[in-house]
């Protein structure tokens, strides 16, 4: 399937590792030119040599998306060679204490991380868009959202506001050719989660082998039909195909690539 993504400019936030590095790595392979960021020069800069030597267009790029101004900076930096087509706003993270140790300025910086710096870089790239008639923003964000756990509940909270920032921007953006989508993924098997749960497996004696091993760290940890965490490919997989010409008419959708961990209709 011709997903028409040959020659669009993508930008991948937190493209540098884990999850956003196998977003980046599946644009290329569709052709799409892909922008890779990471926070300080040289963090993109492994994953663009991987694209290359695989025979697809990536560049890196840095920039602070955690304050207005440098995020106005990188937005500058990456529009002077161009409009940027299809935005994915992968970069968040989930780490901070419980909730009886989350001060406000927890709260605060999850809010900054999660949901402002995708805001920020919406902001900035979407009139360019508007003026082609033509444009992709997906937030990317957790099936925590619809099931959050007792831990970092910052996190969790800030979240679950991009189902409703993804909803509104779509209506604002309505009839402009441009659609904005939530992906959702549940746990996925980067190796950190893998390096996690393996460490874990040799305290609880579930094996040694990820064979092994994961049917426990599932059943431990957000069960679900399918049985395994998802893999990065498939989710990249999704979000590709979400930001495609072919799925044109998805707009201001929220979907859980989580294997049926939320149990839940949405």
């Amino acid at each position: 399937m011709d997903l028409g993504l040959s020659g669009k400019r993508v930008l991948v936030t937190g493209g540098y590792r884990g999850t956003g590095s196998a977003i980046a790595k599946q644009f290329a392979a569709e052709g799409a030119r892909v922008i890779v960021h990471g926070f300080e020069p040289g963090a993109a800069d492994e994953v663009v040599a991987d694209i290359v030597s695989d025979g697809g267009h990536a560049v890196a790029v840095s920039g602070d998306l955690l304050t207005d101004d440098g995020a106005t900076r990188l937005v500058a930096d990456i529009t002077a060679d161009g409009r940027v087509d299809v935005l994915i706003n992968n970069y968040g993270t989930a780490s901070g204490p419980r909730w009886a140790d989350a001060d406000s300025a927890h709260w605060l910086d999850s809010y900054e991380r999660n949901v402002l710096s995708g805001v920020r870089m919406a902001r900035g790239l979407v009139e360019p868009m508007k003026a082609a008639g033509w444009g992709r923003i997906v937030f990317v964000g957790t099936v925590g959202s619809l099931r959050p756990g007792r831990t970092t509940p910052h996190y969790y909270a800030a979240k679950t506001a991009l189902g409703s920032v993804t909803v509104t921007l779509a209506n604002e953006l309505a009839g402009t050719g441009i659609t904005v989508n939530l992906i959702s993924p549940g746990v996925i098997r980067t190796p950190e989660v893998e390096a996690y749960f393996t460490d874990k497996a040799r305290r609880k004696g579930w094996g040694e082998g990820w064979e092994e091993i994961e049917p426990h760290a599932v059943a431990s940890f957000m069960p679900n039909p399918c049985g395994r965490f998802a893999r990065v490919e498939e989710v990249a997989a999704t979000i590709v195909f979400v930001a495609s010409e072919s799925a044109s008419y998805l707009n201001a959708a929220h979907l859980r690539v989580d294997g049926g961990a939320a149990d839940a209709v949405t």
